[in-house]
């Protein structure tokens, strides 16, 4: 099985991360290693996987949160396991509680404080980045737990890359220029950067974040694409968690 790691969160080793691909258990085309139960796999062999990834990153797979996402700025603070519900980001100061956040190309953003020993893990595609989502998750951290944006420490996962994302103009619009570039009719939108250059706008430094680059467009052999591969897409989890260090 190959996870990704962050290389930001491994100096902390009170924090659980891993970040799965489409290689594991030696699974076949079209879904490879998936770990969706509502993209048409066998859900036996989802389940498997599940437990499979879990017990790598050394988390009961009962404690691990997942969420119905749904492009939403629905943030839900989390303090017990629980069936999935709609929400687009989650919250913890629990400890042993993973939060797993589904990717197939939007952008996934996981927050730790390492002061206040608070975890978040937010899924903003283009919808949840125009909404601000990051954004009023970072703006709850400070307003319900106090928590200081020197303190935070983030890793910006996989998701598609500009050269990729292609979306109409309608959509380009809503977004600052310099994170588009016009192509003939269409338009290429950058949304990890719109994401990051929030972080940085909230007063985060340059070396609180870790930005992945890998393109899950372009990683055909790693990772699941919606946009490559359309409705045979298997998803990715990434999760994080707060161990007992």
């Amino acid at each position: 099985m190959q996870i990704i790691r962050s290389e930001i969160f491994s100096k902390y080793p009170e924090v659980i991360f891993g970040f799965s691909t489409k290689i594991g258990l030696e699974r076949p085309a079209p879904y490879f290693f998936n770990l969706s139960l509502s993209v048409g796999d066998n859900e036996e062999i989802v389940k498997e996987n599940r437990r499979m990834f879990f017990k790598e990153l050394e988390l009961n797979p009962d404690r691990v949160v997942l969420q119905k996402q749904t492009h939403s700025d629905i943030i839900r603070y989390i303090d017990k396991p629980m069936t999935p519900e709609e929400s687009d980001a989650m919250i913890t100061d629990k400890r042993d509680l993973g939060l797993a956040i589904g990717v197939a190309d939007c952008t996934p953003v996981f927050i730790y404080d390492r002061r206040k020993k608070i975890i978040a893990g937010i899924h903003s595609g283009w919808r949840g980045t125009e909404k601000k989502i990051l954004l009023k998750t970072l703006s709850r951290l400070n307003a319900e737990f106090n928590s200081d944006k020197k303190d935070l420490i983030v890793f910006i996962g996989p998701s598609i890359c500009q050269n990729d994302y292609e979306v109409g103009e309608e959509v380009a619009l809503l977004f600052d220029e310099k994170f588009r570039i016009k192509k003939n009719n269409k338009y290429l939108l950058d949304v990890a950067s719109v994401n990051y250059q929030m972080l940085l706008d909230y007063g985060l430094k340059k070396e609180q974040v870790e930005i992945s680059e890998l393109c899950t467009m372009e990683e055909i052999n790693l990772l699941h694409s919606y946009r490559r591969d359309g409705k045979k897409s298997g998803r990715l989890l990434g999760v994080i968690a707060l161990g007992e260090n």
